[in-house]
């Protein structure tokens, strides 16, 4: 059996997969923390606050840099911060080594792909759009399609159906716990990236397959087969 005939849909986390974010993710934390008069966070404490959406990702910010957001102000201050983030320009040097080569074989032999991130979808279409990534994609899952973010499987289920797949037919690739958890109450395998932001150590995150580049999927498959 090939591996389109074994996995015709491949989808994929986004922050730490396919792209590292996590430069423009603190820049825009920070020019939001300046603005409020707190410190600014260094690269490596941003990287432990990515994977569980924006509104997670301020609320974090806020509560290592003084006192934590009042409820009622986590929703005003996510926005502020999504406003600045959205306005980055999209920077290609962000692509993961391999990416876009290996989107494009998995594509042209047939391959039907999708995106599953916790990133806002509207902010998601923008960077693929921009980064030259879109029309790789055929379902888009962003962590405000549905009622839940990853790691609950309804966003990762709601591109399988859009993709035309059950579990039988499909894997996800990621690079944290939430992918892994996700895919596993989905029941699809799950491929992990060795390089993105996993919070834990690698072999904890209980992925079927760890890849030490993008460009090994496709071999990494041919295992999962």
């Amino acid at each position: 059996m090939s591996i389109l005939e074994r996995f015709p849909a491949l989808i994929f986390d986004f922050d730490g997969t396919l792209i590292d974010s996590a430069p423009d993710i603190a820049l825009g934390l920070n020019r939001l923390l300046a603005q409020e008069g707190r410190r600014e966070l260094p690269l490596a404490e941003v990287h432990g606050m990515i994977g569980d959406g924006a509104a997670r990702l301020v609320e974090q910010a806020f509560a290592a840099t003084g006192d934590a957001l009042t409820p009622d102000r986590v929703g005003p201050m996510t926005a502020r911060y999504l406003d600045i983030y959205g306005a980055l320009p999209a920077d290609p040097v962000c692509l993961y080594p391999g990416v876009v080569d290996t989107l494009a074989a998995l594509k042209a032999s047939g391959h039907r792909l999708g995106l599953c991130t916790n990133k806002p979808a509207g902010i998601s279409h923008d960077l693929l759009r921009d980064l030259g990534l879109a029309p790789f994609f055929d379902a888009v899952a962003g962590g405000d399609t549905v009622a839940q973010k990853k790691p609950h499987p309804a966003p990762l289920l709601w591109v399988m159906d859009r993709l035309g797949v059950d579990a039988a037919g499909a894997v996800m690739v990621g690079d944290n716990a939430n992918d892994v958890a996700a895919a596993r109450g989905a029941g699809v395998p799950v491929v992990a990236v060795a390089y993105g932001y996993p919070r834990m150590p690698l072999e904890a995150l209980g992925a079927d397959i760890i890849i030490e580049s993008f460009a090994d999927l496709p071999a990494a498959l041919l295992r999962l087969g």
